[in-house]
């Protein structure tokens, strides 16, 4: 499966970056004055006159909301963990908000900070912690808001691989992004000195074939693979060993912020409307993800919009609305970040992110 960059700390997460761009802007003509003056029907009616009549008025139209170019990287190839975007783009939420908007999609060899950081696009999407590393090497990004509370991160190991708990994996191969944050916090807090660190290709098959390996993956794709395979299977959630990053983060830069601040409203709110939308109608959505993702098929698209609403609607979310961010959990993850040396030192988390442009509650 395809979990090349979940975690690698500047790349965003999911080959070719088709870029899409389904909205068109339609263009507004003035409308005309009338050729006669209008007259209301409580006004005594004028007798005729050979004269000329005085130049009718001319009401103005209002003026068009002027429509601007955008781009969203997303964090890996299209799929349900960006409806929200995709329904946002398809029921014209992002038009109304006055963008002509593309999608692009990620993937092992795109990175969504850089990308946005040069101005090739004004908004991207990444996991929380990868948002701290590219601040400290420079790239000035700032969180706007979350498509997920937690991250679906997880280790899945065989059902009788003798695995309980994450300080069970001593000894066992697990198939991980070496750059992997989440993996140095876990080996870290588990002190797991003896456990054999393989290279993670994104495919299941050394996993499926080693009965005593783990691997890295997300509990919203691999296991309906895995089901699919007849693999039983065990899932150590990474939110679970303490390490509770945002997942899926839309960020822009401080430039973008401070020369734009009512574009980067907008995108947020849109965005926001957008999930709140996939959350009840996910099937009507997923065709239009499957259009850029032909390999994705509809079934397993289903069971992952499934498995991804608590992650985005949970938490925080269910009473402070959807894409809430807290300063607490910025703090909490920067800090362990810290203590395991992926971060050389601590910022004022109040640069890191914001949540002046999400909807009131």
């Amino acid at each position: 499966m395809k979990r090349f960059q979940r975690t690698l700390a500047l790349a965003t997460k999911r080959p070719g970056a088709v870029s899409l761009s389904l909205v068109m802007i339609s263009s507004l003509l003035a409308a005309c004055g009338s050729s006669s003056t209008p007259v209301s029907s409580s006004a005594p009616t004028a007798a005729p006159t050979t004269a000329t009549a005085a130049s009718p008025a001319v009401s103005a139209a209002p003026a068009a909301k002027p429509i601007v170019p955008a781009t969203v990287v997303l964090n890996w190839f299209a799929e349900p963990e960006h409806g929200g975007n995709f329904a946002a783009l398809s029921k014209g939420y992002y038009k109304d908000a006055g963008f002509d908007m593309t999608l692009m999609p990620g993937g092992p060899s795109v990175s969504s900070t850089q990308i946005v950081a040069s101005g090739k696009a004004q908004f991207g999407m990444a996991n929380g912690d990868d948002i701290l590393v590219a601040r400290q090497e420079g790239i000035p990004v700032v969180a706007i808001a979350t498509s997920m509370q937690k991250s679906p991160q997880a280790l899945f190991y065989h059902k009788d691989a003798g695995v309980k708990d994450f300080g069970d994996l001593n000894t066992h191969k697990v198939y991980v992004a070496s750059t992997a944050s989440f993996w140095q916090f876990i080996k870290n807090k588990y002190k797991l000195t003896n456990a054999q660190e393989m290279k993670y290709t994104g495919q299941l098959v050394n996993f499926v074939s080693d009965k005593t390996a783990l691997t890295q993956g997300y509990v919203t794709s691999e296991p309906f693979t895995m089901d699919q395979q007849k693999v039983e299977y065990g899932t150590l959630l990474v939110a679970d060993s303490g390490y509770k990053i945002y997942a899926g983060v839309y960020f822009t830069t401080e430039k973008m912020i401070a020369e734009h601040p009512d574009q980067v409203k907008a995108f947020v709110e849109a965005t926001v409307k957008g999930w709140d939308y996939y959350k009840d109608h996910s099937d009507e959505i997923n065709p239009s993800i499957q259009t850029k993702n032909p390999d994705m098929g509809l079934d397993m698209m289903k069971y992952s919009a499934a498995k991804e609403m608590d992650f985005v609607f949970g938490g925080d979310a269910a009473t402070k609305g959807t894409g809430i961010m807290t300063k607490e959990r910025w703090e909490e993850v920067q800090k362990q970040l810290v203590e395991v040396g992926v971060l050389k030192t601590a910022e004022n988390i109040d640069k890191v992110f914001t949540t002046q442009f999400l909807p009131k509650k």
